[in-house]
């Protein structure tokens, strides 16, 4: 195999039904399929959309895989939300969750991809501080491939936002 094979990927990650735990398990579970480079804080940040619930933990991976984004999404991420019986509300897209796994970013590319389509980069990452600070946590120098700028000037745009840290620890 040579490095050619690989493709970086940023996944965030994200729960707020029994959040440590899930969290855990899902980057356990992701690191039976692709190799972890690097495993953000935890950041305890409030709900979006749908406020009558649980504060979120968001955390975001940088990884290294042999897959391609669909397979990825299909073939690992959904499988775990499945096994972390992640339950989707029709009426409610902002309702609890166990865990909610997305590929923020992949490689330098810009493509959608899947049925939904799913867009990388993320639109998520220019809107919401609980997906960016994470991921400019773990790779502040990415620059992002539409903005062209980095993720941690993204992140400082949202400088009025405060989020408590969390080390789930062993990551």
């Amino acid at each position: 195999m040579t490095s050619s094979n690989l493709s970086t990927a940023y996944i965030s990650l994200g729960s707020n039904i029994d959040a440590e735990t899930n969290l855990r398990q899902a980057i356990e579970l992701i690191g039976q399929h692709c190799t972890i480079l690097a495993v953000s804080q935890a950041y305890r940040t409030p709900p979006q959309g749908f406020s009558d619930q649980a504060d979120f933990l968001n955390l975001a991976l940088k990884v290294e895989t042999q897959l391609n984004a669909v397979t990825m999404k299909h073939t690992v991420l959904d499988w775990i939300e499945r096994e972390l019986k992640r339950v989707r509300d029709p009426n409610n897209k902002n309702a609890p969750r166990t865990i909610d796994l997305d590929i923020s970013l992949w490689n330098e590319a810009v493509f959608d991809y899947g049925e939904k389509p799913w867009h990388i980069p993320d639109p998520d990452i220019v809107r919401f501080a609980h997906v960016v600070f994470p991921l400019a946590e773990i790779a502040p120098d990415y620059v992002h491939p539409t903005e062209k700028i980095s993720l941690a000037t993204i992140a400082s745009q949202f400088s009025d936002t405060h989020f408590q840290k969390i080390d789930l620890g062993g990551g």
